[in-house]
């Protein structure tokens, strides 16, 4: 269970003490390694300042502590962004010490969690909103193929890969139990045959039989035209207001790209 006596974590926290404490990751679901993080949630009193410092090492293990207060419990499950993070790990998590049963009484919210027609509502208002947002890093990444600019394309790369996962992963509901398996998970979401999950796999850098080694350039053409499938998969739930945005810069992207493939093939 817990690698460590918790009597030398108390020798290093500068905050207030917790009235619960749990333990969540690898070393409650029984599957850490060697150098695997130890992952804590402390319950604060709902007056309690915040701590300065939330990460340690203990016993040689890095020691994450998740200090929480009872107001930001509320949005754990009110939340669509925040449940896909936090409920599957709740629900996993061992109480280490729970005098008062405050841990309890989360632990059973995240396991009778239910993700509800008004849940998903707001996971696709989220969505279209962050679809909005990400238009930047669409232009970044258009930007960085027309200049051939390193630091555009690594810019465009996280945003047009790990974000646009995130944006389905929230929207689909996916709720992982751990970012080690968030890949995989979302990709199961959607279809892991799907044009969606191979884009997703190249904008990522992974290797595939018919591309093993994708170039940064073909890491970004790939979450470009990620980002066109996932508007066009989530087409029904755009918001009225973000739907002409995120609609142009489909075009504009589509067009831009067409017209890149057609002058590289024009220089070969």
């Amino acid at each position: 269970m817990l690698p460590f006596n918790l009597d030398e974590l108390w020798q290093q926290w500068d905050g207030p003490r917790p009235q619960a404490i749990a333990l969540l990751g690898s070393y409650a679901r029984g599957d850490a390694g060697p150098f695997s993080d130890v992952d804590l949630l402390f319950l604060l009193p709902a007056d309690a300042e915040p701590p300065m410092r939330t990460s340690f090492l203990v016993a040689d293990r890095l020691v994450n502590v998740n200090a929480v207060s009872p107001g930001q419990i509320d949005g754990w499950f009110t939340e669509p962004e925040e449940a896909v993070i936090v409920v599957a790990a709740l629900r996993d998590a061992i109480p280490l010490q729970d005098p008062e049963g405050l841990f309890a009484v989360v632990q059973h919210q995240a396991r009778a969690f239910v993700w509800t027609a008004e849940r998903q509502a707001k996971a696709d208002r989220y969505a279209s909103r962050e679809l909005v947002g990400l238009i930047e890093e669409a232009h970044k990444g258009l930007e960085g193929l027309r200049r051939d600019d390193v630091g555009r394309l690594l810019n465009a790369r996280f945003g047009l890969s790990w974000l646009l996962a995130r944006v389905m992963g929230v929207q689909r509901g996916v709720l992982g139990n751990s970012d080690n398996s968030f890949y995989d998970d979302v990709r199961a979401s959607v279809g892991g045959e799907t044009r969606w999950s191979r884009l997703l796999s190249i904008a990522f850098g992974i290797s595939a039989a018919d591309n093993p080694h994708p170039s940064l350039r073909e890491e970004v053409i790939a979450g470009l035209h990620l980002y066109c499938e996932t508007a066009h998969l989530l087409a029904d739930v755009l918001q009225a207001d973000d739907r002409p945005l995120i609609e142009a810069t489909v075009k504009r992207i589509e067009r831009e790209l067409q017209a890149t493939i057609i002058i590289h093939e024009g220089m070969e």
